[in-house]
């Protein structure tokens, strides 16, 4: 009998069922890649900002209640990504969500910086001494960036975006939109992952 999907992305889908239909067609590899990129063509259109919105403020509350979820003292063990911790890595999903989101509205609005412009660098942790007040602080930050980013999409969805991702590549403002989900789910996955090994330690 094939086992399901795992409890918290089933019922996450029905509240970002597009930010979940991505996620699923990014495996990791070269294909998924090209997958993902399909799937965020075919699910941006003229006027989705509002629609991706309200899934990236789901998504939000997920990472909220997941980091409830952890004893504190989980926020020192490994986090899931290279060598960082639960907090480096729960803070750099806030600052993802941040800037790719405000960059991506920038461009939208015309105001892409001729000089200096943003760029991507996908592996840089957050502060490894975080505390949860700290770590929903800044996700608390990262809502509001996305909030006034997709105000400024909004009716520029299909615009070409000049922000590059160095796996991912360019993508148009409105897939950057939903893009934010996609990697809040990856890090969103390690956070029940390590609930779940925990729990099954204090039961052995």
């Amino acid at each position: 009998m094939t086992e399901g999907p795992p409890t918290w992305i089933a019922d996450l889908e029905a509240d970002a069922p597009d930010v979940v239909a991505c996620w699923r067609a990014a495996d990791g590899t070269f294909e998924g890649l090209k997958g993902l990129r399909r799937e965020l063509r075919a699910r941006v259109d003229a006027g989705s900002a509002a629609r991706i919105l309200a899934q990236q403020e789901a998504i939000g509350n997920a990472l909220e209640t997941a980091l409830a979820a952890l004893p504190l003292s989980a926020l020192d063990a490994p986090g899931g990504e290279e060598n960082w911790n639960v907090a480096q890595a729960f803070a750099h999903t806030t600052a993802a969500r941040r800037f790719l989101a405000t960059w991506a509205s920038w461009d939208a609005a015309g105001m892409w910086p001729e000089q200096a412009p943003p760029v991507v660098t996908p592996s840089i942790p957050g502060p490894a001494a975080a505390d949860v007040g700290q770590l929903l602080g800044l996700l608390e930050k990262s809502r509001v960036a996305i909030r006034q980013a997709a105000g400024r999409i909004a009716g520029h969805e299909l615009d070409r975006c000049l922000l590059d991702h160095p796996l991912v590549g360019h993508l148009r403002c409105g897939e950057w939109l939903l893009f934010i989900g996609v990697h809040d789910l990856m890090h969103l996955e390690q956070l029940h992952r390590l609930r779940a090994s925990l729990t099954q330690g204090q039961h052995a």
